[in-house]
């Protein structure tokens, strides 16, 4: 079993202020396959004071040189991109061939994103014409906590750290500690990279130990946080009295609506896009809308892609889900199907249980319901496993309502081959992105959601304005 008890903090990796141990579970096996501590309170003072420290020195740090302590951390993190998969694949059961691409990769993505964005950001900018001597100066936030899921590891730890000390902030990270370990590799990357003393810091710990310190923390001047939207509710209610800007990347229930002129690939690439990463993903479109005429057609075809997606272990290669992360998501999945049978939605594939010839692990059986309505749990909370829930509609106007008719407002998806339809989807959908006819965002894009879904954008140059104060100067001169 892996001991990573030690905090990273101020340059130096060292021993908690008093032991508190955590073990890290494998959810393909349920067994410890490390231990962390959870830190205290002088954990976090000492990490968010190293960062205080660091800020103007590395604020004042000419942009080619930070651009340049990036850039390295991009070739570490490659070079070692291996070991970063297999760490994901241990810590939270993203199958070993997933986490070797889409995981890790996701982190190498948007470092190399951030990079080229940073390239092109102008720090100082003239107000216009018509003041000439007005300038607009962009300047780095401060001490920023940066408190990341488990879900999708490095892609937040990257959308989150890369820009924050790029533009000059420094940060306290506290990663997921149900899934340390990834976190605990890239302080590693930031250490080889040659980042200066309390520019990055890492302390583990709990939401409601070190997540709570570091949101109430008078010397923190901002908070990003990715996760649920209860957490981002109380993380802006601890926030508020020291009037810090908070960051929230929460949760998601996306709607995929499938127009009867959709391609014949649509329903089944929806449903293996809400399986993907067993379901935990908070842009998964778990909400299919299928318009009436197909809907039979529809049905049948998530049934048979939910009973073709395999389950199985994470260490095993393959094109398979794995594990859900934990033994709490395990029993909250099931409960919500439960529910959705209770509520008399009709189960078409998968169920409750776990898949045949699992009887250990965290597995969840692909699940889809049909004939579901607006008023039941399923069509309302962020179930977070692969559940795919179908629901009817006769209009287009009918879609946009059932469709918008919810506390979030992440991603939504639309699959027609009309293009005036396309567009007015796009409009009308109260969400802060719209993914259509499977085509993917191209890289850095905005990522980020209306209503309970969170505020602020991560992602290319959006990510980088995300920790910038605007500055409004007159008389300025460049003589």
């Amino acid at each position: 079993m892996l001991d990573k008890r030690k905090f990273y903090i101020n340059g130096q990796w060292v021993d908690p202020s008093q032991p508190n141990d955590l073990e890290v579970i494998n959810p393909s096996t349920e067994e410890a396959c490390a231990v962390i501590s959870l830190g205290s309170q002088a954990d976090t003072d000492a990490a968010v004071a190293a960062a205080k420290a660091a800020f103007i020195p590395w604020s004042e740090t000419p942009k080619e040189e930070r651009l340049a302590k990036v850039e390295k951390l991009a070739d570490i993190y490659e070079a070692r991109a291996e070991e970063m998969g297999q760490a994901i694949s241990m810590e939270m059961g993203a199958p070993i061939s997933m986490s070797k691409t889409a995981q890790q990769g996701s982190g190498s993505f948007h470092i190399r994103n951030f990079i080229r964005a940073f390239k092109k950001f102008e720090f100082e900018r003239p107000l216009g014409p018509h003041a000439p001597n007005d300038r607009i100066l962009y300047e780095p936030v401060g001490v920023c906590g940066l408190i990341t899921p488990w879900n999708w590891p490095m892609n937040q730890v990257t959308l989150k750290v890369v820009p924050a000390v790029a533009v000059g902030c420094t940060v306290v990270l506290k990663p997921s500690e149900i899934a340390p370990l990834s976190s605990m590799l890239f302080a590693e990357f930031m250490d080889e990279a040659g980042f200066p003393a309390g520019v990055f810091n890492l302390v583990n710990g709990d939401g409601m130990g070190v997540g709570t310190q570091l949101s109430g923390h008078e010397d923190v001047d901002m908070i990003s946080f990715t996760g649920s939207t209860r957490a981002g509710i109380a993380i802006s209610k601890n926030a508020a009295d020291t009037v810090k800007r908070v960051a929230l990347e929460l949760g998601g229930k996306g709607a995929n609506v499938i127009f009867a002129d959709a391609d014949e690939k649509a329903v089944k690439r929806g449903a293996m896009h809400c399986f993907n990463n067993s379901g935990q993903s908070c842009n998964a479109p778990t909400r299919m809308l299928v318009e009436s005429s197909i809907y039979d057609d529809a049905v049948e075809s998530a049934k048979q892609a939910a009973e073709a997606t395999a389950v199985d272990l994470s260490d095993k290669e393959g094109r398979h889900i794995g594990p859900v992360v934990s033994e709490a998501q395990y029993n909250k999945i099931q409960g919500l199907i439960e529910k959705g049978i209770e509520e008399g939605a009709t189960l078409v594939a998968g169920g409750p249980g776990r898949p045949a010839g699992l009887n250990k692990g965290y597995f969840v059986r692909p699940t889809v319901f049909a004939d579901v309505t607006e008023d039941m749990t399923i069509a309302r909370e962020e179930i977070f496993g692969p559940v795919l829930s179908i629901m009817k509609f006769d209009t287009e106007e009918e879609a946009v309502k059932v469709a918008n008719n919810t506390v979030y407002g992440l991603t939504n998806y639309v699959q027609t081959q009309d293009p005036a339809r396309l567009r007015r989807m796009a409009r009308r959908l109260r969400s802060g992105m719209v993914e259509m006819n499977g085509q993917a965002r191209g890289a850095g894009a905005p990522f980020g959601g209306y209503k309970q879904s969170g505020n602020g954008r991560e992602g290319g140059v959006w990510g980088l304005e995300d920790f910038l104060e605007v500055k409004s100067v007159s008389g300025w001169s460049d003589d």
